[in-house]
């Protein structure tokens, strides 16, 4: 049953870093971007964000796929799907060939994240889900991580085109392995499920159409203060680390691109490392909104120097962006509360539901921060790409954190489930 689990689990969560390396990497790679179709800010924006746009619209019909086809079926696809996308976009020669790459990758990886939480749910013991959680999203990580710094070595002796060639043969091969090797739940391999073999009865499963469960869901009051940290935290956190930060850290205090891609770096390792902590914290306390609220409150504290401009030694910017990544990393606890205020079996239903806030929020806010800095555009260039002044960022990132707000607003209504289902 080990063997099968992380077996599972380890194509699932390849998978998942696939996703995170495709939705940070245009930050990395943004002058080349620029260069290569002539892109203003809102255009930009627009490239970037087509990953969003699809990955939201994906969210609720994942978790309604995953719950009556089965994980292995879905994350197959996608794979197939992304690796497409990634070679479409790798040998795009204009703009719309690379927003219909971007659309197809964002479509492929969309089912990823839903996918691996329903196989955590089956796979693994409830009191664990918080734990393998959060594991689940500092490994996804590494694949943002993979998508800054080491991107940015990468350039040095390739292109970005061959990159993004070699990980659509990489999506499509995962896919296919995943097609071969994973099963939905322990049942299929012939194993007990989980609860059987602590000497509990299975959780009840959804009899019914699927809408029907689907409505239960968004009927539940209790589920949607878990969208708006998705929306105000996660949003932002994609927005700024995604594609805005670096080339706010180049304009507005003349980093080095290596140096502001450092930063951006040690924000999603913060996020990464800040994930697996709360999921073990509030495992083992067996609380969430507390530890939800505490990451928050952080996050929201550490946009203010950024909303000042202030000017601060290299060591406090770096530890600030690793503070901010820590933070934010406390509304994925939000993905567990709305899993336990509804029944087991529609547990990738009501991910999939607050789960779109934070696709829909970064698919709003990446084009609409540049649409905000292109109205003060002054003209200036740099090396044939938009040059923006420190004022024009400013209304940018107050965008963010007003955003950012409505997020500690939600999860302060978020229902304190006590690590239970009930």
């Amino acid at each position: 049953m080990r063997r099968f689990r992380w077996l599972a689990y380890s194509l699932l969560i390849l998978a998942y870093m696939l996703a995170f390396f495709h939705r940070m990497a245009p930050a990395a790679i943004a002058g080349e971007l620029q260069l290569a179709f002539s892109a203003s800010g809102v255009a930009l924006g627009s490239l970037a964000a087509m990953y969003f746009y699809i990955y939201t619209l994906m969210q609720i019909p994942t978790g309604v796929l995953v719950d009556t086809l089965g994980v292995r079926k879905i994350a197959t696809l996608g794979g197939l799907v992304a690796g497409a996308g990634s070679l479409l976009f790798a040998y795009a020669e204009t703009l719309g060939v690379a927003s219909a790459g971007r659309l197809l990758v964002g479509l492929g990886v969309s089912v990823m994240f839903i996918s691996i939480m329903k196989l955590n749910a089956v796979w693994f013991h409830d009191r664990h889900f918080g734990t393998v959680g959060g594991l689940t999203i500092l490994l996804g990580n590494l694949g943002s991580v993979l998508a800054a710094a080491p991107l940015v070595w990468a350039l040095n002796f390739t292109s970005w085109r061959s990159i993004f060639a070699a990980l659509g043969v990489f999506s499509i091969a995962l896919g296919m392995l995943t097609w071969f090797l994973v099963r939905n739940h322990p049942g299929e391999a012939g194993f007990p499920s989980m609860r059987e073999l602590d000497g509990e009865p299975p959780h009840a499963p959804h009899t019914g159409p699927w809408i029907d469960g689907l409505l239960k869901v968004i009927r539940n009051r209790a589920t949607w203060p878990g969208f708006w940290p998705n929306f105000g935290i996660g949003g932002t956190l994609f927005t700024f680390a995604g594609l805005w930060a670096v080339p706010f850290l180049h304009d507005v205090y003349d980093m080095p691109r290596a140096l502001a891609v450092g930063h951006t770096s040690l924000l999603l390792a913060g996020f990464a490392i800040g994930a697996m902590l709360t999921g073990v914290i509030s495992d083992r306390i067996g609380r969430r909104r507390p530890v939800m609220l505490a990451g928050l409150v952080l996050y929201l504290l550490c946009w203010l120097p950024w909303l000042a401009l202030l000017k601060m030694p290299l060591a406090a910017s770096l530890g600030l962006f690793f503070l901010m990544g820590t933070g934010a990393s406390g509304f994925t606890l939000a993905w567990a509360v709305t899993k336990e205020v509804n029944p087991p079996a529609l547990s990738g239903m009501a991910t999939s539901v607050v789960n779109t806030g934070s696709f829909l929020g970064a698919g709003v806010l990446q084009p609409l921060v540049g649409w905000t800095m292109d109205l003060g555009w002054d003209g200036r260039m740099s090396d044939g790409i938009r040059a923006y002044a420190g004022a024009d960022y400013q209304l940018g990132l107050m965008l963010l954190f007003l955003c950012s707000l409505s997020g500690l607003a939600g999860a302060l209504r978020c229902r304190e489930t006590f690590c239970r289902y009930g």
